[in-house]
């Protein structure tokens, strides 16, 4: 870390400039194999899990389940990019059911053992990591994770796993396949929060706002607000529409489905970006913009001002119960449906794929 005078330029721009950054000597190559504990503390609190491989199998029998669809050329653009590093510089992100026997086993090795680096990135946002390489601690772990999680989710990296398990394919029957594991970080999913994930839309010449908030009302009670309130529960958006904030409610009528886990985005994609302003394709239509949660209200309402005639639409976040209900019935959610805190870095841990 000697080498790093900013660490949030160069943890931004290692997943392009690994090879480089690893010609310079910024890279150390662990002495063992080992499992890491991680901590993130972020605005105040602390987020405890582990980082480690898991085989690729893993993913692709859906013990670790997906809620996301991968697009092909998001996939291509991931396989360029693990062929000219030969690394996976960030782990997938994954969730399970909290244990307090994993709880207490993450608790000794961060009260016994000695850190092996940190990484400030904020006033208000510290990484540190510590290596487990005793054998015993090793098998501890391992056996704790096959007695009690039986299944993962998915929360951020969806197409690293696609991406890696593509490359894996076409080693089937070598006695070398360098992509059998994907370096993967496991969370408690009361360690991880889910923020909202918003949509600006540029309605152009399409539609005036006074006719939009006309044919939304067939879908939706629009309730007039003095200042910005968030959603307050699930089936409620807060609507910004020519600088002024809405409640948006769902009608009952529209919230009745047999074959659909129903969220907010799907809603959302159906009636409003499909029926009422024709978008085909909300992956590709440049009308759409999608914001994090995690953003200020002030950046959110700017954007929109951008727009000489825009929209935007505060969702409530997703609740995780929801999600692993989409994961396990091998149902799909919307794009940008879930924006995952704290996230993964670049560059912290390296996984070098042994061709």
């Amino acid at each position: 870390m000697k080498l790093v005078s900013s660490p949030k330029t160069f943890f931004s721009s290692v997943r392009e400039k690994y090879p480089n950054y690893k010609k310079g000597n910024f890279f150390r190559k662990a002495a063992k194999e080992a499992i890491y504990v991680i901590q993130i503390i972020r605005e105040g609190e602390k987020h405890e899990g582990l980082v480690t491989c898991a085989h690729i199998d893993e993913f692709t029998s859906h013990r670790i389940k997906k809620h996301e669809n991968t697009i092909s050329a998001k996939e291509q653009q991931q396989i360029d990019l693990i062929l000219s590093r030969g690394a996976g510089v960030k782990p997938v992100l994954v969730f399970h059911k909290a244990v307090k026997k994993i709880n207490d086993w993450i608790q000794e090795i961060i009260a016994t053992k000695k850190r092996t680096y940190e990484v400030k990135f904020s006033d208000t946002e510290l990484h540190k990591i510590w290596s487990v390489t005793d054998a015993e601690k090793v098998e501890n772990i391992c056996k704790l994770f096959k007695k009690h999680i039986k299944e993962a989710y998915i929360a951020d990296g969806h197409h690293r796993c696609s991406s890696t398990a593509l490359m894996s394919k076409n080693y089937e029957g070598e006695s070398i396949n360098p992509y059998e594991y994907l370096m993967t970080s496991f969370f408690p999913s009361n360690q991880l929060k889910i923020y909202d994930f918003n949509r600006i839309i540029n309605l152009l010449d399409q539609i005036s706002p006074v006719r939009f908030t006309v044919e939304l009302s067939k879908y939706c009670d629009i309730i007039p607000l003095q200042k910005y309130m968030s959603p307050s529960a699930k089936f409620e958006m807060t609507m910004y529409l020519e600088k002024e904030w809405y409640t948006v409610k769902w009608k009952k009528k529209y919230l009745n489905s047999r074959s659909n886990i129903l969220l907010d985005a799907n809603l959302m994609n159906k009636y409003i970006m499909a029926e009422i302003l024709k978008i085909e394709d909300i992956r590709t239509d440049t009308r759409i913009k999608y914001l994090e949660g995690v953003k200020p209200m002030l950046t959110f309402k700017n954007q929109c001002k951008k727009l000489e005639n825009g929209i935007g639409f505060v969702l409530h976040p997703v609740d995780i119960a929801d999600l692993i209900e989409v994961a396990d019935q091998d149902q799909i959610m919307p794009p940008k449906s879930t924006w995952f805190e704290p996230r993964m870095k670049n560059g912290l841990l390296v996984q070098e794929f042994k061709m």
